[in-house]
């Protein structure tokens, strides 16, 4: 089968290969015809290594097809059952699953030391555990979520990671009050998911920041109010809120420099998110007495927070009811076999999401 291949962590293209193997079927696992997958910025990360990932490796996490095989004790699932990908499961019995907090359940991560594929001799790691870039994968039963029918698969893939990571930040772990002022760094796919998790709130002005024009221009037409530069960022606040600051800011793009801006610009007592993915050498600090004195939350946001499943559910109605545009994302389309074209879509900042097609 094809696949997208990462040999090495540092290389910057992906190498489509023809014969790649899905391994490890067998008790627990299902087999899934991968139709449609997203680019997430988190498969950059993990390519030029800011991300922890062993190689060689298949990026993709944010993926939806068909199972065709269902191993031994699978009860949950059928042949033909159209599912979308979820790169961490919930176990449902550890303790943070218990507490509702299935996005925090460590079980799922033994997935990623697992290879999945393999190619000739050699085996063959999938992102997260799972691998989407490639035309059939095998994973546990949990990380296949069954979706409607009337769900097409690519909507299907984008709720597998950036839209629920984005609404989620905004819903489960700001839960950004009606009235209030939000600003968003970093307005990629997932940014644009925060703006519109905001909006479903009831903000009554969210600001978008982002260097990148064309994200600025998606971004009002999602649901900001106003999009400026980054350099003009510091002027908005002053103009928006009389310079005391958002009360909500959230950060959506994995660094120290941003993460400190978010917190500048945040008002005494109101909410940092921090919702990027960022990388392990990368340390934010803060002094002491501001952390007492402005009584600023810090609240770091895993993918969406809260129940993951809940929230696939809670994504799909709002976007039966119209309330969310998941479409509108997906500003371009390649096929496998142009997946270095949608690496420097999302490099250039021109894409929101492109959907890979198999």
């Amino acid at each position: 089968m094809r696949a997208a291949l990462q040999s090495e962590i540092g290389q910057d293209k992906l190498e489509v290969v023809e014969d790649m193997q899905a391994v490890g079927f067998g008790p627990g696992k299902v087999k899934i015809r991968i139709k449609a997958t997203g680019l997430c910025h988190s498969d950059l990360s993990a390519m030029s290594g800011v991300l922890p990932q062993p190689a060689p490796f298949i990026p993709g996490h944010e993926g939806s097809g068909v199972i065709t095989d269902v191993g031994d004790g699978v009860t949950s699932h059928k042949i033909g059952d159209r599912v979308l990908v979820c790169w961490l499961p919930p176990c449902g019995h550890c303790p943070s699953c218990k507490r509702g907090q299935g996005h925090l359940c460590l079980e799922a991560f033994g997935n990623v030391a697992t290879p999945n594929f393999q190619r000739g001799d050699s085996s063959i790691f999938g992102f997260a555990g799972t691998g989407t870039f490639a035309e059939e994968m095998v994973v546990p039963a949990g990380c296949a979520v069954p979706i409607p029918d009337d769900v097409p698969f690519d909507i299907a893939a984008l709720i597998g990671c950036g839209v629920t990571t984005g609404l989620g930040a905004a819903i489960n772990t700001a839960n950004v009050e009606a009235g209030s002022s939000v600003a968003v760094i970093g307005c990629g796919g997932v940014g644009i998911s925060v703006i519109q998790g905001a909006k479903v709130q009831g903000a009554a002005q969210i600001i978008a920041v982002d260097p990148v024009a064309s994200r600025r221009e998606a971004a009002l037409r999602f649901g900001a109010t106003e999009a400026v530069s980054p350099e003009e960022f510091a002027d908005a606040k002053n103009r928006i809120t009389a310079g005391e600051g958002f009360d909500y800011v959230f950060e959506v793009v994995g660094k120290s420099a941003t993460t400190k801006t978010a917190y500048d610009m945040t008002r005494r007592g109101g909410s940092v998110v921090v919702v990027g993915a960022g990388a392990l050498d990368d340390n934010y600090s803060i002094n002491m007495f501001s952390l007492f004195f402005d009584e600023k939350k810090i609240l770091p946001s895993m993918y969406g927070g809260g129940d993951v499943l809940r929230s696939y559910e809670r994504t799909i109605a709002l976007w039966r009811a119209g309330r969310v545009d998941l479409a509108g994302l997906i500003t371009h389309r390649v096929q496998l076999a142009e997946i270095n074209d949608a690496l420097d879509q999302m490099r250039t900042g021109v894409a929101l999401r492109t959907c890979i097609e198999l």
